[in-house]
């Protein structure tokens, strides 16, 4: 089939392209030219690299008709993060693919209530872009069951993988948390570390993206989560660090208040958002439907990303 993915140089796509190639699909790559894929890989060489910016363009109708003129069989959106940019794309695809794939995220629930949350839980997300996922999500659902545009949407949980700082035990993205880590020095956590994160290796993600082309009937219309068998505490990841790194574990707490105080405000906001939605997300419905089958579980893939970063000097 000719697949159309629309930043296809991301994270995921550095993994889903090689995985499409290889599997005998002609892959046009969308992006804006500015990002080269994570890993190399010799499939690159195969695929067909188309330069749109949908952001610039002046009449949003026209991106939609410049993908509608790649000749897709399947379109895989992984960049979509406004509603009026999904209509404006389903509206000029309508009747041309077999399959439209959005990439959305388990933040559409907003805070965990029941764990591990379900697929059919409640949509009460936070923030800005869990809103506008959510709404995403509502539209492609809707046009799937009612007027039968083929659409699937998959929720990933936190991306990791070589080529990028993962998301730490104290739920930000500053480097410096695994190097207090690896020296066996204090690490400082908010509260008292039971919050949770839930990871995903970028393969995995891409794993899922193929199941989903391979089980259309089983998959068009409905929503998946694509993350780890499980989630983690604060505290057990920082200990499992402290553990992989050969030091003993050094972990205190201070209450919220006087543990944002201490590091800069953009951690404090990212450790917000992660810790207020303390997401533990179920992947039952992705194995019975998908045949979806994990190979990381969440530290296997965060520890392959720190060993990347060491290797790199990404990490001092």
């Amino acid at each position: 089939m000719r697949i159309v993915i629309i930043g296809g140089t991301g994270h995921v796509g550095t993994y889903l392209v090689p995985r499409l190639i290889n599997a005998g699909h002609d892959v046009v790559c969308v992006s804006r030219g500015q990002r080269r894929a994570y890993q190399k890989h010799a499939a690159w060489t195969l695929v067909q690299q188309v330069k749109i910016d949908r952001n610039e363009a002046e009449d949003k109708n026209q991106f939609g008709q410049q993908i509608h003129d790649l000749k897709p069989d399947v379109v895989i959106d992984m960049i979509c993060f406004e509603p009026e940019s999904a209509r404006h794309l389903v509206e000029a695809l309508r009747g041309q693919v077999q399959h439209f794939i959005h990439c959305g995220t388990i933040w559409v629930h907003g805070p965990s209530e029941q764990v591990p949350t379900t697929e059919d839980h409640p949509r009460k997300p936070l923030g800005d872009y869990g809103i506008k996922k959510a709404a995403i999500e509502f539209y492609l659902l809707t046009a799937a069951r009612e007027t039968r545009f083929p659409a699937t949407v998959l929720h990933p949980g936190h991306i990791v993988g070589p080529g990028w700082i993962p998301l730490n035990p104290a739920g930000n993205f500053n480097p410096r948390v695994f190097n207090t880590i690896s020296m066996g020095k204090e690490l400082v956590l908010p509260n008292i570390g039971l919050e949770t994160l839930h990871h995903v290796h970028a393969d995995d993600v891409a794993q899922t993206f193929m199941k989903a082309i391979n089980n259309w009937s089983c998959a068009v219309g409905e929503s998946f989560h694509v993350v780890a068998e499980k989630a983690l505490t604060l505290q057990g990841y920082a200990q499992a660090m402290y553990a992989w790194f050969g030091k003993e574990s050094n972990i205190s707490y201070l209450p919220w208040d006087q543990w944002k105080k201490t590091v800069c405000q953009e951690d404090a906001e990212q450790t917000w958002e992660h810790i207020s939605h303390s997401p533990n997300c179920s992947t039952v419905k992705a194995k019975r439907l998908l045949d979806y089958k994990p190979r990381y579980t969440s530290l296997q893939a965060i520890q392959e990303s720190v060993q990347w970063l060491i290797d790199n000097k990404g990490l001092e």
